[in-house]
């Protein structure tokens, strides 16, 4: 029937919804128009997938060097087994990954085999898998961090040792062989165990460990979170990343459900592509609802990468004006230096302090703090360390609120645990108010927007929020005139943020 519907298998699995982020055969095909098309016209040029899931870059290629290498190598046979033989390679990061690229390229999960479209010596052709163990050193692997008491799991479970990543010279993989694209789609984190504890990034080190090979070109799809903020480890990642000069193109996703609509990836998503022989500024691109919005300009312009393309001219015109920022009277985490399990009693007593948690109210005795004692007599501001939206993705109309209901002014002898910071330490509650007032502004909250890229607030993220006098209220009509913003300017930053309630 000519009505019959046929799906593409790994367009299919890519809207599983599962631990691993399986790319779709489309996402794949965008990543691939980055690269120089004349690549896939030469019959020597050699591509890896250092993390083939479903073995879509790998399929993708192959059919793009098929159609591109048929004038000099007419004969159809020859042409597809000397593109499988000599110039595309992968490795697997599961066993199971492992049959479904071979399935994907070579049409059976067995290259030796007779159902292959390529005969090969060994079962696993050019797609290799090789069960690891990780390297444990006090309690963590040497290579990638992962917790021995999470995945210490003897030989019965997938160990999660990806072999990419447990060498220190990954040049051997592959017999010192010359790479002149590597591409993928790595994996994202390696949960740490235990309750509240926060998963441990890891495609950082997958990136890395492709640069030290050093191939002509390098794109990879991984989350946007290394923009700004995060564990240390991001935080050199990102300084990398910002300086080198030779990521030429990035596509960032801010809603990952773009990318991957079965995935909630807190702070979106972004590929890039890294030009070894030619630094310069980079191609950003901003997707939002399917638009693009392009600038080109160099990615360490500010302390953080800045997602959006819409809002450096907003910063530039803030931070001429005003060189203080908020964050000069933002607390850092846990101000009080109280946990967040933290409770009191559930009654109030005679000099009790009122203790704010996620849970609500309950009340303490004052030499329990021994922290930010003189934040105790005064107004101030509480703020959840955890923004408005899930997974920092929109709402459907494409708009964020940033900070929650629970932001709000708490009075003398009123303090938080850990999961609020605190802004402003004021005699009178005028100022206090006057700076709740600021922070609920579209204004404030469209600067804390552009340079969050996950869930979480903290101190860091304020560096971009001028400093007011708040001895008045602030609106943002006031704020708008005071830093000469444009119509398009202003637009852009109404159609981003939406009221607080």
């Amino acid at each position: 029937m000519s009505n019959t519907y046929n799906p593409d298998v790994l367009n299919c699995l890519a809207n599983l919804s599962n631990d691993e982020v399986f790319t779709p055969p489309a996402l794949a095909n965008q990543v691939l128009d980055m690269l120089p098309q004349e690549l896939f016209t030469s019959s020597t040029t050699t591509f890896l997938d250092p993390v083939s899931k479903s073995g879509v870059f790998l399929r993708e290629i192959v059919m793009r060097l098929d159609r591109g290498l048929e004038p000099q190598m007419p004969d159809r046979r020859q042409r597809i087994d000397h593109i499988l033989h000599r110039q595309v390679f992968g490795i697997a990061i599961t066993e199971l990954t492992a049959h479904l690229s071979r399935r994907s390229v070579y049409c059976s999960k067995d290259a030796s085999s007779e159902y292959s479209v390529t005969r090969f010596k060994s079962e696993s052709g050019n797609i290799l898998y090789r069960p690891l163990h990780h390297t444990w050193a006090n309690g963590k692997c040497r290579y990638c961090g992962a917790s021995q008491e999470v995945y210490d799991r003897g030989d019965q479970a997938e160990q999660y040792a990806y072999q990419f990543i447990h060498t220190d010279n990954p040049h051997t993989l592959f017999n010192n062989m010359k790479f002149d694209v590597i591409i993928g789609n790595p994996p994202y984190q390696l949960e740490t165990g235990g309750a509240g504890k926060q998963a441990k990034p890891i495609y950082d080190l997958f990136v890395s460990q492709a640069m030290k090979l050093n191939p002509r070109f390098l794109t990879m799809i991984v989350p946007s979170r290394w923009f700004s903020g995060g564990m240390k480890q991001l935080e050199d990642f990102r300084e990398k990343m910002m300086n080198d000069g030779r990521i030429r193109v990035l596509v960032d996703y801010a809603n990952a459900k773009e990318c991957f609509p079965q995935n909630s990836i807190s702070g979106g998503v972004c590929y890039f592509l890294w030009d070894r022989d030619n630094a310069g500024d980079c191609r950003f691109a901003n997707i939002k609802a399917g638009k693009e919005e392009v600038l080109v300009r160099p990615l360490n312009e500010f302390p953080v990468l800045v997602r959006y393309n819409n809002a450096v001219s907003i910063l530039h015109k803030t931070q001429a004006l005003n060189k203080t920022s908020l964050s000069q009277i933002v607390s850092s985490l846990c101000p009080y230096g109280l946990p967040t399990n933290y409770r009191g009693e559930g009654n109030s007593f005679n000099g009790a302090l009122v203790l704010h948690s996620s849970e609500g109210e309950s009340y303490i005795r004052r030499e329990e703090v021994q922290k930010g004692t003189e934040c105790i007599d005064t107004y101030k501001i509480i703020i959840g360390k955890v923004s408005a939206e899930h997974a920092g993705e929109p709402g459907k109309d494409g708009m964020y609120r940033v900070l929650t209901a629970s932001t709000r002014v708490i009075g003398p002898k009123e303090i938080c645990t850990h999961s609020y910071f605190i802004i402003g330490n004021y005699e009178q509650k005028e100022c206090a108010d006057n700076l709740l007032g600021y922070l609920y502004t579209k204004f404030v909250r469209f600067l804390l927007l552009v340079t969050m890229s996950s869930i979480n607030l903290s101190k860091s993220v304020f560096w971009v929020v001028p400093l007011q006098d708040f001895s008045h209220p602030w609106t943002d009509e006031m704020l708008y005139k005071k830093y000469g913003l444009t119509d398009e300017e202003v637009a852009f930053i109404e159609s981003m943020i939406r009221p607080m309630e």
